[in-house]
């Protein structure tokens, strides 16, 4: 007879599951984070500077204050065209920007938004800024924004930014789009008074960016994007800056005659191109001397160019005023 244990079966006890620490937990994005990322696709910057070549030709145009309407109009359905080229490029562009310091913190690059969600974002602000210029504004200006828009993403993100050396000369033709824009919106045709100032943003693209390029050399080279100081020497670079600020000075003074401005704008004009000449003089003096990287303080000229365009076209702006 077997006998039986009186004591009872042992069993294998484990602790209860501790409650998780909500502190622990990762938390998701807040909405003040996503609305962040989704404003910085649109580059922010670069917006300030198309619209500071837009809202002057409007007063010129209007040869005063032109209807606060169409400027509100105008505004609105710019921010949202450039924001929709800035937002298809970041997308284009998303690859390299992840290497290049300059540009590792945009929102694609941290995964704070996805390609998807942000192609999507990009074509629905195209299509708002077509049919609200359109409709408020005029199609004439409705469709030189869509045709900036196309430049921008099909003809220099697309093809020219990773092919050719002449890319942001031929692709800052986009850029200029606004002071067009600007003008159609008031009087509904073309001029050569807005095309003057067309030619004025196209030749001060080159040196402002080649300039912030010199900085980033080594960015630039790491990515093989082609800009000028990567496949030159900072001498020839310099000398093209130069060139290309001798020849954007010459086109602002020749709106006085074309656009009949008074004395404010002349002026200013000359006064402002003076002083970014001497920048662009000082910066091919550096490099004559063998200076290389920061020595060369190729930003000096870059935040200079940034005050000189706006000041030139608040001077467009002014002028009529006064008149």
């Amino acid at each position: 007879m077997t006998a039986v244990d009186p004591r009872p079966a042992a069993t294998t006890s484990y602790p209860a599951p501790l409650p998780l620490d909500p502190a622990l937990e990762v938390p998701g994005p807040s909405v003040r984070d996503v609305i962040k990322a989704y404003v910085g696709l649109t580059k922010p910057r670069i917006i300030e500077l198309l619209l500071i070549t837009t809202v002057p030709v409007m007063f010129l145009a209007a040869g005063g204050v032109p209807g606060l309407g169409v400027v509100a109009a105008t505004l609105v359905g710019g921010i949202l065209a450039a924001g929709s080229a800035n937002t298809i490029n970041c997308v284009l562009d998303r690859d390299i920007d992840e290497q290049m310091r300059r540009t590792r913190r945009r929102p694609l690059p941290r995964h704070a938004v996805s390609p998807r969600s942000a192609t999507v974002f990009g074509i629905v602000l195209g299509i708002l800024a077509t049919i609200e210029l359109g409709l408020l504004v005029n199609w004439l200006s409705s469709l030189l924004a869509l045709a900036a828009n196309a430049f921008y993403v099909f003809g220099y993100t697309m093809v020219l930014k990773r092919r050719t050396v002449q890319n942001i000369v031929w692709g800052g033709i986009a850029g200029c789009f606004p002071t067009l824009i600007g003008w159609t919106s008031v009087t509904g045709s073309l001029a050569w008074t807005p095309l003057v100032l067309f030619g004025v943003v196209f030749f001060w693209t080159p040196p402002h960016t080649w300039a912030l390029a010199m900085r980033y050399r080594e960015d630039y080279a790491s990515v093989d994007v082609p800009m000028l100081p990567v496949v030159a020497t900072a001498v020839q670079t310099a000398r093209q800056i130069l060139v290309y600020s001798i020849v954007m000075v010459i086109t602002s003074i020749a709106l006085w005659p074309v656009g009949g401005t008074g004395w404010v704008y002349p002026l200013a004009a000359v006064v402002l191109g003076v002083v970014f000449l001497r920048e662009a003089f000082a910066l091919l003096a550096r490099a004559n001397t063998g200076a290389d990287g920061a020595a060369l303080r190729p930003m000096r000229l870059f935040h200079f160019s940034n005050i000189y365009l706006a000041l030139l076209f608040i001077a467009a702006a002014i002028d009529p005023l006064l008149r």
